[in-house]
């Protein structure tokens, strides 16, 4: 079970790399024009608008990019080391080490939105504003980077059912902001699978070393060894006189003492 747990990640890595370099084989050989289902459900989206719904997804999307991003990996980080219950000092590294998870893998996908440069839907569709290129969703990317590291913290500060309750919580929470760019119109289908798939792949990548980063900052630091610290053995004190204490098993003649007391004239 162990060797298949430390492969886990592995796994994972290549075969999310092994999505994203198909999906973008795909796009990129369509010329960014959009697949069937993407189009399906941008016109889905595009029959189902009305003002409360627009105006929800508006806000929820507003979740997905931003300082708020930086500031909900900032709490991951921080937030891994509760369990330690170490100095804050010790924590900040932590966070440093979250936050450049995050910061890398938005520099990754930007390459790769730059390399593909697709062409996002009709700009008479969009009901939120957006720029630059389609292919892979800046929102999907980031949204499930900071819910894969939320969702590492609660699980080591919250073992047990809790800390899976909030990880779920966390991942429905990158899928409503991924939903919202494709009900907005802003968006392809394809664009948002492409982001999830590159979050996977990067996660899996960098969250082994974050892992390590955590231990070796909220592990005490050793201390001397117990025996050590422990005071030496105490001796009895002798009686007066420096005679040594006779042992409690063994009495005194009674005869012999007496004779002792009272010796024979010769």
């Amino acid at each position: 079970m162990k060797g298949i747990s430390a492969a886990a990640p592995k796994v994972v890595a290549a075969s999310a790399a092994a999505g994203v370099a198909v999906l973008t084989t795909l796009v990129v050989s369509a010329d960014g024009v959009p697949f069937a289902v993407d189009t399906a459900l941008h016109e889905a989206g595009l029959d189902r608008r009305s003002p409360a719904t627009v105006g929800a997804a508006r806000m929820l999307t507003a979740t997905g990019t931003g300082v708020i991003v930086y500031v909900l990996v900032a709490l991951a980080g921080w937030l891994a080391c509760r369990r330690a219950k170490v100095p804050a000092v010790r924590r900040v590294p932590v966070v440093l080490a979250a936050l450049a998870v995050l910061g890398c893998g938005q520099l990754v996908r930007m390459g790769v939105r730059t390399a593909v440069d697709r062409s996002r839907p009709p700009a008479a569709d969009w009901a939120t504003h957006a720029h630059q290129a389609s292919f892979p969703s800046g929102h999907a990317t980031t949204s499930a980077l900071v819910a894969g590291l939320l969702a590492w913290a609660v699980l080591r500060a919250l073992p047990g059912a809790r800390g899976r309750v909030a990880a779920v919580c966390c991942g429905l929470w990158a899928a409503g902001v991924a939903g919202t760019r494709v009900f907005l119109g802003v968006h392809w289908f394809s664009d948002l699978v492409g982001g999830w798939l590159l979050a996977a792949c990067w996660l899996a990548l960098t969250l082994p070393l974050l892992g390590l980063v955590a231990r070796r900052w909220t592990e005490a630091p050793s201390d001397a060894p117990e025996a050590s610290s422990s005071p030496p053995p105490q001796t009895p004190p002798s009686r007066p006189g420096g005679n040594p204490r006779r042992s409690p098993g063994r009495a005194p003649s009674p005869g012999r003492s007496r004779e002792q007391r009272n010796p024979r004239i010769g």
